[in-house]
């Protein structure tokens, strides 16, 4: 299937509120833990969505008008996301770890280097 430059921007933009989830720790405590809304979303959902998105992003990121400062960053943050979450499932338990805030900080540098604010009555609804 051929993507339009709009699918393109909504996938990136799909990308890009994981990446805000991840980065919020209020956001995690509030939704991932608490449950509580109106966002539905938890971390494997999360997981999920940014791992399996971003795939395609990565292997075609000059169709995605990203950069290639951008690209190596977000590769580099998807590969540590990704190491992290194979041994981490549960959100209690890594919360408040310095390996947690670590992550958290470089998806911020992601966010910083995509311009991204997040809408906030936005995110994470399905």
């Amino acid at each position: 299937m051929q993507l339009t430059e709009e699918n393109r921007r909504d996938i990136l933009n799909l990308i890009l509120q994981q990446v805000a989830g991840i980065a919020d720790k209020e956001y995690q405590k509030r939704v991932w833990i608490g449950g509580q809304g109106p966002e539905v979303d938890d971390f494997d959902e999360t997981t999920n969505t940014f791992i399996h998105e971003t795939e395609e992003v990565l292997e075609n990121y000059k169709l995605y008008n990203i950069t290639e400062p951008q690209y190596r960053l977000l590769l580099k943050f998807r590969n540590e996301f990704d190491a992290f979450a194979e041994n981490n499932y549960w959100p209690p338990e890594f919360i408040d770890n310095s390996e947690w805030a670590r992550i958290m900080n470089m998806a911020k540098e992601v966010l910083v280097a995509f311009a991204y604010h997040k809408p906030q009555e936005n995110m994470g609804k399905k």
